[in-house]
């Protein structure tokens, strides 16, 4: 499958990795595809065959667009490549907003929801972002199995992006659909429990499992 991926930093850089490994065509889009300094912080990745390009061009070759910049921005680097470009791309969102004070940008209506209603023609799943970079590539690095989260309108983007899930090795029985894009307002406050769980145990790489009720 053709991946593009909107940023450059470590969850990018993660995904990117993970997927190629499976097999995807990927493409990074970056505000610097040309520097001489990204380029060698990506020298791996690019020797594994991913290629960086601009953002635009990252969301042209892509089927699947996996929007991993900040929460903040996010919203302006879209608006940049366009609607008609996104138009029927299946858009995987991955990001939280956070402010200089800490607290989330979008306490109300989420980022995943506010790119939906922007962009109506483009399917819109958000999951990822109750989890590091390190488990989101590699679950099997928990001690046990743990849920990731689905939110989204779109019953075939949700399908899309559970098999790219099962590429970097989350089962079936892992992933849990919360239902519409509006769920995405509880993956996106999770944000402020997993930083207060990661000073707690001294590490960013946990996972955290749904436990349903013992059957009768």
């Amino acid at each position: 499958m053709r991946i593009g991926l909107l940023g450059t930093g470590h969850v990018a850089q993660a995904l990117a990795a993970g997927w190629a490994r499976a097999g995807h065509d990927i493409v990074l889009g970056s505000r610097r595809p040309e520097d001489a300094d990204l380029l060698t912080e990506l020298k791996e990745l690019l020797d594994a065959g991913v290629r960086v390009g601009t953002s635009s061009g990252a969301a042209a070759h892509a089927e699947v667009l996996v929007n991993a910049t900040p929460g903040t921005a996010s919203m302006a680097v879209l608006e940049s490549i366009g609607a008609a470009a996104l138009e029927g791309k299946v858009l995987l969102d991955v990001a939280v907003g956070f402010l200089e004070d800490k607290s989330l940008s979008h306490p109300v209506v989420s980022l995943g929801e506010e790119i939906q209603q922007a962009f109506p023609a483009t399917p819109v799943v958000k999951t990822f972002s109750t989890i590091d970079r390190v488990v989101m590539v590699d679950p099997g690095s928990l001690s046990g199995p743990a849920t990731i989260f689905l939110s989204g309108d779109d019953a075939d983007a949700k399908r899309t992006v559970s098999g790219l899930l099962a590429d970097l090795g989350w089962s079936e029985e892992s992933v849990l659909d919360l239902g519409g894009i509006e769920t995405a307002r509880g993956q996106e406050h999770f944000a402020l429990l997993f930083v207060g769980i990661a000073r707690a145990i001294d590490s960013f790489a946990f996972g955290i499992r749904v436990v349903p009720p013992a059957t009768a």
